[in-house]
This record gives C-alpha cells, sequence and structure tokens, in this order.
C-alpha cells in the first residue's frame, strides 16, 4: 500500500514514485489533517470520558436524533427514528437509535455493542428508552448533559471550520471537492494510506 510521500528526515521509506513539489505538499496537508482530526477526537473523547469508539457511537445518536428532530416531514421524521412508514401517524415521535442500527453503524458485534452502550449509559451520555411499537426492542437517545458536552466541545471549532471553508476561493472549491472525494475513496478502498 503506497504511502504518501515524506519529507527528508522523517525516518520514513521514501517512495519511489516522483511527486512535484506541489503534489507533496497538497498530499501532506492531508496527512496532517487526518492526524489533526485524530488527535481532536482522542481529545474530545478524553475531555467527555470516553473511548474513540464510544465517541463515535455517541456523535451518531446525536446526529440521527437531532436531524429526525429537525425533520419536516413526518416520513423523514419516521426513517431517522427507525420507525417503519406504515406506522406513520399523526402521534408524537419519539426519535432514537436502535442497537442494531448502531452496531450496523460502527460495524461491530451486537455483544460489543451492548457493552459500549452500558458504558454509555454509566456514564450519563446515552438513555435506554422503550421503543414505541416494538416492545421486543429499545431505543437509545442522547441524555441533554451528553448534547451540552458536544455542543460545548465543537460549536466555536464548527465556526472556525466555516469560516475557513468560506475564504476558500468559489471557483477553486469544485476541484478541491473532487480531490478531497477522490482521494476518500482511495482511502476507502484501502489502496492509500496516509499515515500519520
Amino acid at each position: 500500500m503506497p504511502n504518501i510521500p515524506e519529507t527528508p528526515g522523517e525516518g520514513r521509506t521514501r517512495m519511489t514514485s516522483a511527486y512535484t513539489a506541489d503534489e507533496r505538499e497538497l498530499l501532506q496537508s492531508v496527512r496532517a489533517l487526518v492526524k489533526a482530526d485524530r488527535e481532536m477526537r482522542r481529545r474530545l473523547g478524553s475531555s467527555m470520558a470516553v473511548n474513540l469508539t464510544d465517541l463515535q457511537a455517541l456523535r451518531y445518536v446525536i446526529r440521527a436524533v437531532q436531524g429526525a428532530e429537525e425533520a419536516q416531514d413526518s416520513r423523514d421524521a419516521r426513517r431517522l427514528a427507525d420507525l417503519p412508514e406504515e406506522w406513520a401517524d399523526d402521534s408524537p415521535v419519539l426519535v432514537g437509535v436502535t442497537p442494531r442500527r448502531l452496531a450496523d453503524h460502527l460495524g461491530i458485534t451486537t455483544a460489543a455493542t451492548t457493552a459500549l452502550i452500558d458504558r454509555l449509559v454509566g456514564s450519563g451520555h446515552l438513555q435506554r428508552v422503550p421503543h414505541p411499537q416494538d416492545r421486543r426492542s429499545i431505543l437509545l437517545i442522547p441524555t441533554s448533559r451528553a448534547r451540552e458536552e458536544m455542543h460545548d466541545h465543537l460549536a466555536d471549532m464548527h465556526t472556525r471550520m466555516k469560516e475557513i471553508a468560506a475564504a476558500v476561493p468559489a471557483e477553486a472549491r469544485p476541484a478541491l471537492v473532487t480531490f478531497l472525494r477522490s482521494l476518500t475513496e482511495e482511502m476507502e478502498q484501502g489502496r492509500v494510506d496516509v499515515g500519520g
């Protein structure tokens, strides 16, 4: 698997492919971004006293619930809340994520998901509530504490990220998006290792 080219003296294997200085700088910037993202997530998890997988699960549940709460169309709200469309009526929707959906998202076993949920419930970040339509299942919802902690830690960063994105010239954005999507696709296929 190819690595992104290193600058001399970093103690890593150099690439045999020739890169221009601009290509090298671009790919090294991606590596720095990946490393900074990983470190930011580690710090966030540490400050919230959860591990990285628990943090990923918590962010997923919060986003799913917020998306459902913000949905204008009741079908969208029900889909995001793990409720089948045939149950659509005018009754209020209790939004949450099923353990199975969380396990699928994280790519972990149901046993590992149960342990993860136990930790997040125990730490006061998630609540288990009965599924309104399926007595055999539960829904996971974030606590107000979890939402507040996540907001407190991420709101300023998201504001700064928006400012940085807004500073990218409009004419450069399509090429940048194409580059990042292409690199993401290669990384997801396991064909590129950005190191870190």
